[in-house]
């Protein structure tokens, strides 16, 4: 059992130290497995159905559902593959073969296939990019978190054909959307050791009272 601090009791929330436990161990667990190391079965409609449910108790100042997920079905691999194709000789139409062939087998990893499509101009206008892309990531996270949980692998893909008009057409994206990233999802065939985890003391630090720099160190 992972030795946790006590946790704040929330109102309506009651504390669950074996709770806390297991979600800091689901967390821990976690790990990027590549697409090409995914493979069938994927999740069930019902398994989907509570990965996009996680992905719904993201953040979202305002509620301007900022985010929207598009999944792509075995039957349109190949529209994707040839716009992958496409997009990699509209930046170098010296690719090779094998380069642009490299490119469409992409299209064809992982039995779970979605883009993540978030939204700059949506609802509130005060509401900024940045805001709306900390709320998108909090969605994606949730949901690579219950694909753990439920036994899958898991990764975030991107690159240069997310700016593709190519694929904005295809995806139907509006003026204000931009494409962030593919999320994959499967059965893991083959996974790398987990690599070592950032200290807290590598990203916390503390403002210090009566100075202008910032350091870890005592209250």
């Amino acid at each position: 059992m992972l030795a946790l601090a006590s946790p704040r009791v929330l109102p309506g929330v009651p504390a669950d130290h074996d709770m806390a436990a297991m979600a800091a161990m689901l967390m821990q667990s976690r790990q990027t497995i590549l697409p090409k190391r995914l493979a069938a079965p994927g999740p069930d409609e019902g398994q989907l159905e509570m990965i996009l449910n996680a992905a719904a108790t993201a953040p979202d100042h305002g509620q301007l559902l900022p985010w929207r997920f598009v999944r792509v079905p075995q039957a349109k691999r190949g529209r994707l593959a040839d716009v992958f194709a496409a997009a990699l000789l509209e930046r170098d139409p010296a690719a090779t073969p094998e380069q642009v062939a490299q490119a469409r087998e992409k299209a064809y990893r992982a039995p779970l296939l979605m883009l993540v499509v978030v939204d700059g101009q949506r609802g509130d206008a005060e509401i900024d990019l940045l805001e709306r892309i900390v709320s998108t990531g909090c969605a994606v996270q949730n949901m690579l978190l219950m694909a753990t949980a439920l036994g899958y692998g898991s990764a975030l893909t991107s690159g240069k054909a997310l700016k593709a008009v190519g694929l904005r057409t295809l995806f139907g994206l509006t003026g204000g959307e931009h494409a962030l990233c593919f999320v994959s999802i499967g059965t893991v065939q083959s996974r790398k050791p987990a690599r070592p985890r950032p200290a807290p003391g590598d990203f916390v630090s503390r403002l210090a009272a009566g100075s202008d720099e910032a350091g870890l160190g005592p209250d």
